[in-house]
């Protein structure tokens, strides 16, 4: 079996990688070996961070959701649990996005929930 060299491979790998760490700082996008090392640390960051902006995002609805809520004089859970009495089944991203942007709307939705509140304590 004959020898196989690996010039070639090695080379379009390792330009491949130190192509894929430019805007990294320092020998991290100009050696290799620490270009391969921060590749490898950046593929995991961007795996976690995917993961962790999920509840990023539904914790920045939440606090659209309160804010809306207490402009209107009502706190968050009690508008949740207003929403699930009245049986209105609307995301918490579209509520958000009625907060910002639709404030009449969100006031509606808001009476609405309200009012079953009331009822409810009667």
């Amino acid at each position: 079996m004959t020898r196989v060299k690996t010039g070639v491979t090695r080379r379009r790998r390792h330009k491949k990688t130190l192509g894929m760490t430019k805007g990294h700082q320092g020998v991290r996008h100009r050696l290799y070996r620490r270009a391969h090392e921060s590749l490898i640390h950046a593929g995991q960051y961007s795996f976690d961070h995917r993961k962790k902006k999920k509840g990023d995002m539904r914790r920045l609805w939440n606090i659209r959701i309160n804010a809306g809520a207490r402009a209107n004089g009502v706190t968050y859970s009690k508008l949740m649990h207003g929403l699930r009495l009245a049986g209105i089944e609307i995301n918490r991203k579209m509520l958000a996005e009625l907060a910002v942007a639709d404030e009449s709307a969100f006031t509606e939705i808001v009476a609405q929930a309200q009012a079953s509140l009331e009822a409810e304590a009667a």
